[in-house]
């Protein structure tokens, strides 16, 4: 979407109402096309798997008694991860995506969805195709029914009729979109569980920045941000949620989108001003380690 939508990333393209539904659509069926590569020519030499990670916020009603909200939320869930991942282990987009694009599109008169269909036989090509899902999460956003109107141009924000909120009270210990709600990873995870039959889950992107540099490299937000919300990730394994594996997003500082280096999600701080980028723990390194060595969150006892 911001990359062939609103062009605020790469490759910047502003293709109006289309673009980021068609590049998913091949994104989609390519990835089915390397699975099915892989399972054909490799799968019995190498005994591996091919799965695709998708990242997804999670969206909760502002209301849970109004139904409105209820559906608003659901709506949020299934235009961000059930655009990808409903295909390839149902087979076919989200109804409530089709029927809202397919909507909107016919207020603009336009003769077709702007949402790409599958033939029956891409469907079945497509569905099935993930050995594990990779799940990138961040952050959670409050959700109400909201009506857009009419629109000559309408695109991937208003097709979806809601508003996303946050509570004030939520940390933000990192850039202005990602506050720290670690409950919703767990209500995140157990609906891909509902949703997709329990499969087989690596956490493959979980973290926050820090927008401004401590010079004592003192992280003290991403060390509670990552508590937190491995913590919710255990209460999802006890809730019989398939989670393989988990990685913390990042190791190191690095390029970060049309931020450039100005947000760090690292482990470890770089210099980047200096010719050789030399490398420096920060405080969650030594936290982290201990979580590793522990394979969980260890007692003090443990830790001495």
């Amino acid at each position: 979407e911001n990359g062939y939508e609103t062009g605020e990333h790469a490759p910047g393209l502003k293709l109006g109402g289309c673009g980021a539904y068609k590049a998913a659509h091949h994104i989609i069926k390519s990835h089915a096309k390397v699975w099915h590569s892989y399972n054909t020519t490799w799968r019995r030499e190498q005994q591996g798997m091919v799965g695709i990670s998708l990242t997804s916020g999670w969206g909760e009603p502002v209301d849970p008694h109004s139904q409105t909200d209820r559906d608003a939320a659901e709506r949020y869930i299934q235009f961000h991860l059930g655009w990808f991942a409903n295909p390839i282990y149902r087979g076919d987009y989200p109804e409530v995506m089709k029927n809202y694009v397919g909507k909107k599109s016919a207020q603009q008169g336009l003769g077709t969805s702007r949402l790409p269909t599958f033939s029956v036989q891409e469907k079945t090509y497509i569905k099935g195709t993930s050995d594990f899902l990779g799940i990138g999460h961040f952050t959670t956003r409050y959700v109400l029914q909201k009506n857009f109107p009419f629109l000559q141009v309408s695109g991937y924000h208003t097709d979806r009729d809601l508003a996303e909120l946050v509570d004030p009270n939520w940390p933000a210990p990192g850039p202005k979109w990602l506050y720290s709600v670690p409950w919703g990873f767990r209500r995140l995870l157990n609906f891909i569980k509902t949703q997709y039959g329990n499969p087989l889950i690596y956490v493959t992107e979980n973290g926050v920045s820090e927008p401004v540099q401590c010079t004592q490299l003192c992280d003290e937000g991403r060390i509670q941000y990552l508590k937190g919300y491995i913590n919710e990730i255990l209460k999802a394994l006890n809730d019989g949620v398939n989670v393989k594996g988990y990685t913390a997003w990042s190791l190191l500082d690095k390029f970060e989108w049309n931020k450039g280096f100005s947000e760090r999600f690292g482990l470890y701080h770089i210099d980047f001003k200096h010719k050789n980028k030399p490398r420096y723990p920060k405080a969650s390194v030594a936290y982290y380690k201990k979580i590793i060595s522990a394979n969980g969150f260890p007692s003090p006892r443990e830790v001495t």
